[in-house]
């Protein structure tokens, strides 16, 4: 059976389970793999979902055949084979994970070698038209690959510990961790079991821990507003310094102060970028057009490069990997380090923040506080539209008059002396994206995205 496959998106591979992704379509995804770029080695690695597995063996099943040997890496998170691919000098890996997305949904993100992002414009569209075709020769037998499984959490746990000083935590610390039924668990008691092992007076507090593909308590996406409370909730009953809540594949980490606020990940960008500028002075720092002037105004100071990248992980990854920049962020709480091999982790900014609390002996909230009144920020604002394009035209007619700057890097970003901001659609589905921002003026910035909106929604 052939026929267009509509799980293959701009990124990464994402459909409905049953008509859009199931186990035949997972083995013709895994051959086509296995034919286009033909890998003598892969890691294959699932989240909890609980189709997860039964597609990964499915993939493992079109690899072998195609003559590949699998290496299972059994639950995991997306940054897990990020790392295993370069650690294990493989010649590629997928994640079996639908992240955030529906009960009703599963996915997979794809890289090749040295972990480098497999999306659209580099290999994703030729594997999509391999396995719709569905023209596999017959299996050669002599040549099947093998499947063996591994895990490498250890050596994982020790890359992400490579990034802090452990001597560094010189004063107890409460942490209030809400893995949302999802992967991160098993990385989270690993890294307790460390910090114990070197005596830390770091203490956990786990919420929703246990993993469950069932998502009792909600699919785990801290992003949405509806999705923080049971972080807030422990974070005030406990009396936590920090919380911190991770998405399905922990690819990303959503951070709370002690009073128990949700921290945007904007301002937790221009903290690590700090951070990092501190100990690679000069340094260059990717950043996203969304919202970056705090960003840009805190790279300068610290004297590094700040350089604009289109938004989405394999736009920012290429750019690391052009810059050879130290760190990257996005506000959407991706956050970018070359030396975990230029990809996107969830579990080394949370690490790097809880060291801050202790080098620098404030809170989280006294940490970006005073960014946040210098450059408030309205957070993302979504709207579903029926002609994006012409509200967009509409938007851009009202102000690129007499602004001082407009780009078009991603979307529209429209700049003005005391404020700005950017307006894009999104690449998945019909809805337009709103971010501003303005200097010191909290007022300023929510009458103009309240104007902005009405013009999008009339």
């Amino acid at each position: 059976m052939s026929g267009e496959l509509t799980c293959f998106k701009a990124y990464d591979i994402r459909g409905k389970l049953g008509a859009e992704l199931n186990e035949d379509i997972a083995y013709r995804i895994g051959r086509a793999y296995g034919e286009y770029l033909k890998p003598k080695q892969m890691v294959l690695g699932g989240d909890v979902r609980l189709t997860s597995e039964g597609l990964k063996l499915a993939l493992a099943k079109g690899l072998q055949d195609a003559g590949t040997d699998v290496i299972d890496i059994g639950l995991t998170g997306t940054e897990e084979i990020y790392f295993a691919t370069s650690y294990l000098k493989v010649d590629g890996g997928i994640e079996v994970t639908a992240s955030h997305n529906p009960l009703d949904y599963n996915g997979m993100k794809l890289v090749r070698e040295e972990s480098k992002p497999i999306s659209g414009d580099t290999g994703l569209r030729d594997i999509q038209k391999l396995a719709e075709a569905n023209d596999f020769a017959a299996v050669d037998e002599s040549k099947r690959g093998s499947y063996k499984q591994l895990s490498i959490l250890d050596a994982y746990v020790d890359k992400l510990l490579s990034y802090v000083d452990l001597n560094n935590f010189n004063r107890p610390l409460k942490l209030v961790l809400n893995s949302g039924n999802g992967a991160a668990g098993h990385v989270v008691d690993a890294v307790e079991a460390r910090f114990k092992q070197a005596g830390v007076n770091v203490e956990f507090i786990k919420v929703h821990h246990t993993p469950d593909g069932n998502f009792p308590n909600g699919i785990p996406n801290p992003l949405l507003p509806e999705c923080r409370q049971d972080t807030t909730d422990a974070v005030v009953a406990h009396q936590a310094d920090m919380g911190i809540a991770f998405d399905g594949d922990f690819d990303r980490c959503f951070l709370f102060d002690n009073q128990g606020n949700f921290i945007e990940g904007y301002y937790i960008v221009g903290l690590l970028a700090a951070a990092f500028l501190e100990k690679n002075p000069g340094s260059r720092i990717i950043h996203d057009p969304r919202l970056s002037w705090n960003t840009v105004d805190i790279v300068e100071r610290a004297g590094g490069v700040p350089v604009m990248s289109k938004t989405g992980h394999a736009f920012i990854k290429e750019r690391m990997r052009l810059e050879d920049a130290v760190y990257g962020g996005e506000m959407s709480a991706h956050h970018y380090f070359r030396d975990f091999a230029y990809c996107d982790s969830g579990m080394i900014p949370w690490l790097l923040v809880a060291e801050l609390l202790c080098v620098k002996g404030k809170t989280l909230s006294e940490l970006v506080g005073d960014r946040m009144a210098a450059y408030p920020a309205s957070g993302e604002i979504n709207s579903s539209l029926a002609a994006p394009k012409e509200a967009i035209a509409r938007v851009l007619e009202k102000y690129q008059h007499d602004a001082i700057n407009v780009d078009y890097t991603d979307g529209i970003s429209v700049e003005y002396a005391d404020w700005r901001f950017n307006l894009r659609s999104s690449n998945t589905e019909p809805v337009v994206r709103l971010n501003v921002e303005s200097r010191a003026e909290e007022a300023l910035m929510q009458s103009r995205t309240n104007e902005i909106l009405e013009i999008l929604r009339k």
